[in-house]
């Protein structure tokens, strides 16, 4: 009996931080906006207890931000911010894939080109109308930079380049939406990445890779 009600709870939390992210990095929830909880329940529903877990669990993400004395809010997102956030996903992706390329099988290496397919496709279709498949764009975008480093047998890895993608999601939905980033260069220059992956040149994989995501710093 308490099982169940503590799972439907959880459940809860998880739908209600998945609402909350996702206008975080649309910008519907703009940084540094106070995120007060009888306002986010009036907007979103859902009860006291539920926002207040799941802006804890956004506040260990990184895109919210908690204090004892003013609550939470929006994390910031500074240019400082998209340099520190560029940087460390270069680093900590680059790593990732390498240590993939060491241990992944034949199953990864398709779920590799099965990521990159559907991402390509989604830069293809968002080129035309970017408001209407950024969502999708991201999502799609997110799944690929994952399946790289998803076979590196480490969990803790796995973690934080999630966390960072995660923040780097507001920077990334900004630049498509005001025209920012060259869809068509960006398929090119993952589609190098992908064929050096399978090539297992782990060297040349991880410095495309690594430039790949810096470039963000150029835009």
């Amino acid at each position: 009996m308490f099982g169940r009600k503590t799972q439907d709870s959880d459940t809860v939390v998880r739908l209600i931080a998945s609402q909350l992210r996702r206008d975080i990095s649309v910008g519907v929830l703009a940084p540094d906006t106070k995120l007060k909880i009888d306002e986010l329940r009036q907007r979103y529903g859902g009860s006291a207890h539920s926002f207040r877990e799941a802006l804890t669990l956004l506040a260990s993400e990184g895109i919210v931000e908690a204090s004892a004395q003013r609550g939470f809010r929006v994390a910031s997102a500074t240019q400082s911010d998209l340099e520190d956030i560029s940087r460390l996903r270069a680093e900590i992706e680059s790593l990732g894939l390498g240590w993939s390329i060491k241990h992944g099988d034949l199953r990864w290496e398709g779920e590799v080109l099965a990521a990159f397919h559907t991402y390509s496709k989604l830069c293809m279709q968002t080129d035309a109308d970017r408001q209407a498949f950024a969502i999708e764009w991201d999502e799609a975008g997110r799944q690929f930079h994952a399946t790289l480093v998803a076979a590196c047998r480490s969990p803790r890895l796995i973690g934080f380049q999630d966390r960072l993608f995660t923040q780097s999601r507001r920077f990334r939905y900004a630049a498509l939406v005001e025209g920012g980033i060259d869809l068509a260069a960006e398929t090119r220059g993952l589609g190098e990445v992908v064929e050096a992956t399978l090539s297992r040149d782990a060297d040349r994989a991880c410095d495309l890779l690594s430039n790949q995501i810096l470039g963000a710093l150029t835009r």
